[in-house]
């Protein structure tokens, strides 16, 4: 069952890659826009500056983020909220909408393979 869900998430998210839709388009550009203002500095090219290991790589999330494998862009989501550790929270910095933008091209940017001289 966690293997269907996985499948069928990784297909959604292949989906909103291949079809963009104006207002998906415009979330993808605010997505990045919020990263390249309030996480590139520590994670630039999906790297971690500060825990080497912990990358935003899919297979870092995976192995970093509780509950990744379920639901990723929730779990993201918590972490961008909450913080942890030398990550700050953001949940009183950015708005529920900008959160959820992050966390989606944070998502999307896992799945194609961060561009390592690019945000």
């Amino acid at each position: 069952m966690k293997i269907f869900r996985l499948v069928l998430l990784l297909i959604i998210a292949l989906l909103q890659l291949i079809i963009i839709h104006p207002a998906q388009a415009l979330s993808d550009i605010n997505g990045r826009q919020l990263f390249q203002q309030n996480c590139a500095s520590c994670h630039i090219g999906g790297g971690n500056i500060l825990v080497e290991q912990k990358t935003l790589t899919q297979s870092g999330l995976t192995e970093y983020l509780s509950n990744f494998n379920v639901d990723p862009i929730g779990a993201i989501i918590s972490q961008v909220k909450n913080g942890k550790n030398a990550m700050p929270a953001f949940k009183d910095k950015l708005s529920g909408e900008q959160i959820f933008e992050v966390a989606t091209y944070v998502f999307q940017q896992a799945l194609k393979g961060w561009c390592k001289d690019c945000l």
